[in-house]
Parts: C-alpha cells; sequence; structure tokens
C-alpha cells in the first residue's frame, strides 16, 4: 500500500492511516500525516492538493532559525499553525563521514530529543489529541528524524505493534534520492560527505526504541514518566485516531 501522497515539492508526505493495533483497531485514514518542511508549498497545485485534505493543525518541529531560512507553511484560515522546536542540540548530518554507522548514530540522536524535548514533545501530543475530526500534519526538513520519533510516539501510543512502527519509519526510503536532490540544489557547491544522509533503515528506529525501553521499562513507560502522558491523554488519542477494524 503506497501511503505517500504526490506532491510536487513535497516528497514524503504520508498518511499514518490504516495500522492495525493490538487490541482490533485501526488508526483511520485521513486524520494524521506526516510530512517534509511545508515550507515547500508555494502555490499551485500542491496548494491546491494540501487544502484538499481538510488539514486543520499544522505542527512544525523545526528550529525557529531553519524557518527563518526555509520558510513555513503559508498561513491560511483554514488551519492552525505550531511552532514546537523538539530537537535542542544542533548536529549537521551533511558533514558526517563516512565512518558514522547510521544505526548508533542517529538513534542516539533521538534518545537526545526524547530527552531535551519533552514539553514540545508533550504538547504535540496534545494537540494530536484534541484535533477532534479536523486532520493534523507535522513535520520538520525532511520528514524523517524528528517527525519520525513523533510519529513513532503516536503509533507507539495507540497500541500499534512495534515492527509496523518500525517499518512506517523506514519507508522515508522511497523519498531518499529526492531530499538528497533537494540538498543538494539548496547547497550549490557543497560536497555531501556522508553516504547515509537521507536514508531510513529500520535499525534505526528499533534501537531508539530498544533505548528507551532500557531507560523507561517501554517507550509507554517514556511517555508516562516523562513526558506525563497519563489516561486521559492515551484515551483522546485513540478517540480521535482510531476505530474498530470491522469498520473497514
Amino acid at each position: 500500500m503506497d501511503r505517500h501522497l504526490v506532491f510536487e515539492r513535497l516528497h514524503n508526505f504520508r498518511d499514518l492511516g490504516g495500522y492495525a493495533t493490538e487490541d482490533g483497531h485501526v488508526v483511520r485514514w485521513g486524520r494524521l500525516y506526516r510530512s517534509d518542511s511545508l515550507g515547500k508549498l508555494r502555490g499551485g497545485a500542491d496548494w491546491d492538493r494540501f487544502l484538499g485534505l481538510g488539514v486543520r493543525t499544522v505542527i512544525d518541529l523545526r528550529y525557529p532559525w531553519e524557518i527563518d531560512g526555509r520558510g513555513r507553511v503559508p498561513a491560511h484560515p483554514s488551519f492552525t499553525y505550531h511552532n514546537l522546536s523538539v530537537e535542542h542540540r544542533p548536529y549537521d548530518q551533511s558533514r558526517l563521514t563516512a565512518d558514522v554507522a547510521i544505526g548508533p548514530y542517529l538513534a542516539e540522536r533521538y534518545l537526545e530529543v526524547a530527552e531535551d524535548g519533552v514539553r514540545e514533545l508533550r504538547r504535540a501530543l496534545e494537540l494530536i489529541a484534541d484535533a477532534g475530526s479536523g486532520p493534523v500534519v507535522f513535520h520538520c526538513a525532511s520528514g524523517k528524524d524528528r517527525t519520525g520519533l513523533l510519529a513513532a510516539l503516536v503509533l507507539g501510543l495507540l497500541r500499534v505493534p512495534e515492527d509496523a512502527v518500525v517499518e512506517d519509519f523506514a519507508l522515508t526510503g522511497l523519498a531518499t534520492e529526492r531530499l538528497v536532490a533537494d540538498w543538494r540544489a539548496n547547497h550549490p557547491g557543497r560536497e555531501l560527505t556522508w553516504p547515509d544522509f537521507g536514508r531510513a533503515p529500520g535499525e534505526v528506529m528499533r534501537l531508539f526504541l530498544d533505548g528507551l525501553a532500557a531507560r523507561y521499562g517501554s517507550p509507554a513507560g517514556y511517555a508516562t514518566e516523562r513526558l506525563g502522558v497519563d489516561g486521559a491523554l492515551v484515551d483522546a488519542l485513540r478517540r480521535n485516531l482510531l476505530e474498530p477494524a470491522s469498520v473497514r
């Protein structure tokens, strides 16, 4: 099943619907999307298609300086915009060297974000839970790292099996070539030194989830202990995002 929605300038815009949970439910289609930077939307057919999705909430996970440099989604009365910069320790993947192993390296960066971005991650979960029937999209720059972390947390709290969470993360691989092309176009004259730039092997997400489990017993334990996620928030997420599997 192809979850990618086709845009000219967006390469990693995906629907998180259709995933089965461990307790007989399924994530609703057309309710929660993940994406690369919506700052690339600049009118035309892409903009019309985006507005046609009926999105009511946009969550931008990038640094403010990234938004200043690359732009944000154009303002529109049909949705609210929230900048929640979850990452607090900048690093540049494009300057890494070939000897850096992608799995352990990125998993450690994600664990840093999970520890540093507690306030922002909690707020993102609240916005998703409070959205009602209005679709939500969250994004970072490539829709891979910060976006992948938040997607994993949401799917995990919905009780989507870990294998499916890992598989969802790895779907960014279908967009890697275009993401790399974007980087080259935006950085003329610079060499891309890390051969794994833009890749999203499942090993990264698996190691990250294992790291959360080692520290907190499970990803759900992390959400409870570090983010303060309680039963009411989980129930709201489930009401908003799930339906019985028999509906489909």
